[in-house]
């Protein structure tokens, strides 16, 4: 018997198989694109599930188009994540639309949370946005190193279009491409460390969740200023899927 769960994101649809033993069978990643009902019921409906949950900015399509059980992405990277790796009590997720630290309990249990703002400054899309205005390639983006930090160079606006003009800005002055991009991933790393001292998590054990996990630069950077380092799953943004599927399974157990 298995269960799944599907992370209906802004960018991709992310969908986890488990096993009675909560052990992971299967990941499916999947553009969003225009049509997120259709892709995400194709997904859904390719395996023979005892049930599933839905989660992320698209959950509410199939729960009224599915009559699917949903959670939000709060709760389930939060289940993900402590599934995955028990010893951690917070998380810093950072997606497409959105920057979150969340504090957990000893249970996983989510204790307090915080967004970044409604600008996109500091989410994935902030970052597409600029190596758009670099002229790059996501993955050359990623792959810098410390030889290009230039402490010289802030971005310094909490402005999504207002850091982009910064940017234009500092290409026509003349900096090297490289060193401008590593600032970008500094601005990136300022945003989610303000949450952090919020929320007083540097001493607890930390999940790195969200699209961005992928980006090694940005993870090394945030371990620096951290102090510590951090748990990343692989692959790293899959913990919200891999959590709706857990309570799934427990909803299932739950009702025996």
């Amino acid at each position: 018997m298995t269960y799944g769960g599907i992370d209906i994101g802004s960018r991709y649809i992310k969908f986890v198989l488990i096993s009675e033993n909560s052990e992971i069978v299967n990941i499916e990643k999947i553009d969003t694109g225009f049509s997120p009902l259709k892709s995400a019921l194709e997904l859904v409906k390719s395996y023979d599930l005892k049930t599933y949950f839905a989660t992320g900015y698209g959950r509410h399509l199939l729960e009224i188009h599915d009559n699917a059980k949903t959670i939000t992405e709060i709760k389930a990277c939060a289940t993900g994540s402590s599934n995955l790796f028990p010893e951690c009590k917070a998380i810093i997720d950072i997606g497409g639309q959105d920057t979150k630290v969340i504090t957990m309990n000893n249970k996983g249990k989510v204790i307090n949370f915080l967004m970044n703002d409604k600008c996109a400054a500091g989410t994935g899309k902030f970052i597409e946005m600029m190596t758009n205005s670099l002229a790059m390639e996501l993955a050359d983006f990623s792959r810098l190193s410390d030889n290009d930090y230039n402490p010289k160079i802030k971005i310094n606006s909490m402005c999504a279009v207002f850091a982009e003009s910064e940017v234009i800005s500092l290409i026509t002055r003349g900096f090297d491409r490289r060193e401008i991009a590593s600032a970008i991933h500094h601005s990136v790393a300022d945003k989610v460390i303000s949450l952090a001292l919020k929320l007083d998590i540097l001493e607890k054990e930390i999940v790195f969740t969200g699209g961005c996990a992928r980006n090694k630069y940005l993870v090394s950077i945030l371990e620096e200023r951290l102090g510590k380092s951090l748990n990343v799953s692989n692959p790293p943004d899959i913990l919200s899927a891999y959590g709706a599927a857990i309570i799934a399974k427990d909803s299932c157990e739950s009702t025996f």
